[in-house]
C-alpha cells in the first residue's frame, strides 16, 4: 500500500518535470499569441478595415459624376400653345391667334451628362463622421482585446497557483503517510485502536485526493489557457510558464494613480460622444447650399413615325452651367433631429461617469482586499509553520507512544484545513492584484 502512495507522489512529481522541460509561455507573449490567433479579434479587426474603406470611399464624391442618358418617349397627346399670329402675318387682324402643337409622335434624347462637385459641406462632414467610426471600430477592437487579456492573465496566474498547490500536495502526502505509516506500526503492535488507524488513514486519502484533483485542475487550467490564445490547434502541444513573472515589480501596486483614459470602453464613450454631437453639424449642413458645375452632351430626335435611325431627325444638343441648390424644406424634423442627438450624447457622458465611478469604487475595493488578504496570508503562513513545527514534535512524541493518536490525526486534520485555506486566500490575492490592474486602467502593462 506504501508502495502504491509512493507511485502517486512519483507520478505527479513526474509531470512537474515534464512541464519544466517545456517551452516556456511568458505572460505577454500568451496575450499577444491570443490577440493573433483568437476569430472574434481577427473578425473586429475586418470591422476597423471595413470603416477604412467606407472613409476611402466618401472622398471619391469630390470628383466628377458622369452618367450616360438615353430616352425614347411615345408622346400619344401633344403640347398645344397659342400663338399670336396677327403680330407676325400683316394681312390678318393684330389680335388674331391659332392653336398650334408642339413636338413629335416620337423622340428620343441620348447624351453624356458630367457633374462636378465645387461645393458640399455634407460630404466634408460625412467624411468626419467616418473618422470617428473608424476610432469607435478601434476602441471597440481594444476593448475585446482588453477583456481577452484579463481572461488570458487570470487562467495564466490560475496555472502558477495550481503548480504552488501541486507542490504543497506533494509534501502533504508524504507528511501523512509518515504519520499513518507510524499509526500502523502501533496497530500492529497492538498499541493503537482501529478507529484511531481509520482516522489517520482518512487524512491520508484526503492529501492523495487533494493531490489528484490539484494535479488534474492544473492540466485542466493549461488546457483551457492554449483555448484563450488559440493554441489548441496549434503544433505547439505544452509549455510552463515564466514562474519570474510572479516577481515583477509591477505586481506590487504601490501606485494608486488611476489612468482610466487607457482602458478602451472610455475612448469609445468619449468618441461616441464626439460622434452624436459632429452629426448635429451635419444635420445643419443639410441646409447649406449646393453648388456644383454641370454639363451636358448628346442629340435629340423628333418623329411622327416609330423610325430610331431616321434621317435629318437628329438634332445636337449640349448646355454648361452652374448649379446651385439651397434647400428650404426638407422631409424632417431638424430641430427634433439635433435635440435627439444632444440627449444622446448626454447619455454617453452620463455612462462615462457611471463607468468612472464604478471602476473607482472597484479600484478602491481591491485596493483594500490586497491589504487584508496580505495580512492573512502573513498570519497563515506562521501559524502553518507553526502547526508543521508541532506536528513533526507530535509525530517523534506519539512514536515514543507520549501523546494518543487522536491529538495527532487532530492536529493532521487543523493542518489541513489551514493549508487549504491558505491556497485559496491566495487565489483570491492574485484575482484582486489582476482587478486592481483592470480597475486602475493598467492591466495592458502585462503585454506591453
Amino acid at each position: 500500500m506504501i508502495k502504491k502512495y509512493i507511485q502517486i507522489i512519483a507520478a505527479c512529481t513526474l509531470i512537474i518535470n515534464i512541464a519544466s522541460a517545456q517551452t516556456t509561455l511568458t505572460l505577454s507573449e500568451a496575450i499577444n499569441t491570443a490577440f493573433s490567433n483568437r476569430k472574434n479579434i481577427q473578425a473586429g479587426k475586418m470591422d476597423i478595415t471595413i470603416q477604412q474603406l467606407k472613409t476611402k470611399a466618401l472622398y471619391k464624391k469630390y470628383g466628377p459624376q458622369v452618367s450616360v442618358e438615353y430616352n425614347y418617349n411615345y408622346n400619344p397627346i401633344l403640347q398645344s400653345s397659342i400663338i399670336p399670329v396677327g403680330i407676325f402675318n400683316p394681312t390678318l387682324p393684330s389680335d388674331a391667334t391659332e392653336r398650334i402643337q408642339f413636338g413629335t409622335r416620337w423622340s428620343q434624347t441620348a447624351g453624356i451628362t458630367a457633374t462636378q462637385p465645387l461645393y458640399d459641406a455634407t460630404i466634408g462632414k460625412q467624411i468626419n463622421e467616418n473618422r470617428l467610426l473608424e476610432k469607435i471600430s478601434k476602441a471597440s477592437q481594444g476593448q475585446t482585446e482588453y477583456e481577452l487579456a484579463f481572461e488570458v492573465s487570470k487562467a495564466y496566474i490560475n496555472i502558477w497557483l495550481q503548480q504552488q498547490q501541486i507542490n504543497a500536495a506533494i509534501i502533504d502526502t508524504s507528511r501523512t503517510r509518515i504519520s499513518y505509516q507510524l499509526q500502523i506500526d502501533n496497530y500492529l503492535a497492538g498499541r493503537l485502536l482501529k478507529s484511531d488507524l481509520n482516522i489517520a488513514n482518512i487524512n491520508h486519502n484526503n492529501t492523495k485526493q487533494q493531490l489528484t484533483d490539484a494535479t488534474i485542475q492544473w492540466v485542466e487550467n493549461k488546457i483551457y489557457l492554449m483555448y484563450l490564445t488559440g493554441m489548441l490547434d496549434s503544433e505547439v502541444n505544452d509549455f510552463k510558464i515564466d514562474t519570474t513573472f510572479f516577481n515583477n515589480p509591477i505586481l506590487l501596486l504601490d501606485d494608486t494613480k488611476i489612468v482610466l483614459d487607457s482602458i478602451p470602453i472610455f475612448q469609445q464613450l468619449n468618441l461616441q460622444k464626439q460622434l452624436s454631437l459632429l452629426q448635429v453639424e451635419t444635420e445643419r449642413s443639410k441646409y447649406m447650399p449646393i453648388v456644383n458645375l454641370k454639363g451636358f452632351l448628346g442629340a435629340n430626335q423628333f418623329s411622327n413615325e416609330f423610325n430610331p435611325f431616321k434621317a435629318n431627325s437628329w438634332f445636337g444638343f449640349s448646355y454648361i452651367g452652374l448649379n446651385v441648390n439651397v434647400p428650404i424644406l426638407l422631409a424632417e424634423d431638424r430641430k427634433n433631429v439635433s435635440q435627439q442627438l444632444q440627449i444622446q450624447s448626454q447619455q454617453y457622458t452620463l455612462q462615462r461617469d457611471e463607468k468612472s465611478a464604478q471602476f473607482k469604487q472597484e479600484s478602491v475595493t481591491a485596493k483594500l482586499e490586497m491589504s487584508k488578504l496580505n495580512l492573512q496570508l502573513e498570519t497563515q503562513e506562521n501559524n502553518i509553520a507553526l502547526y508543521k513545527e508541532t506536528l513533526s514534535i507530535l509525530q517523534d512524541r506519539f512514536n515514543e507512544q507520549q501523546i494518543t493518536a487522536s491529538e495527532l490525526n487532530r492536529q493532521e486534520f487543523e493542518l489541513q484545513k489551514l493549508l487549504a485555506d491558505y491556497q485559496n486566500t491566495n487565489a483570491n490575492q492574485w484575482q484582486y492584484k489582476l482587478a486592481y490592474l483592470n480597475a486602475t486602467g493598467r492591466l495592458s502593462t502585462l503585454w506591453q
